[in-house]
């Protein structure tokens, strides 16, 4: 992904709210799934790391890339914006 690419999604990040949140819990299969779906429906999805998290946002925007087949877009403090296109039916079109 090139940075105009990587622009544009972060453009269209700034009037999305976040939709799951990371807790002390932690990464888990629940969380994992969840984020999976979310990407399978929107694509472009925003994720809280809450401060009781064990871990900080950069391990858990990596971890859930690994897991989700995503791209990570931006961590900025503690929000996270993942991003994978659809399978079918796609509405944001880059060149991945």
């Amino acid at each position: 992904m090139n940075s105009k690419d990587r622009a544009y999604l972060r453009s269209l990040a700034n009037t999305i709210e976040p939709i799951l949140q990371v807790g002390k819990a932690g990464i888990n299969d629940n969380l994992i799934k969840q984020v999976d779906d979310a990407l399978e429906a929107r694509e472009l999805i925003k994720i809280t790391v809450l401060e009781t998290s064990p871990e900080d946002a950069h391990e858990i925007a990596v971890e859930l890339a690994n897991n989700t087949n995503c791209i990570v877009v931006q961590v900025m403090g503690r929000k996270i914006t993942l991003y994978r296109k659809r399978r079918k039916d796609s509405k944001i079109n880059i060149n991945i």
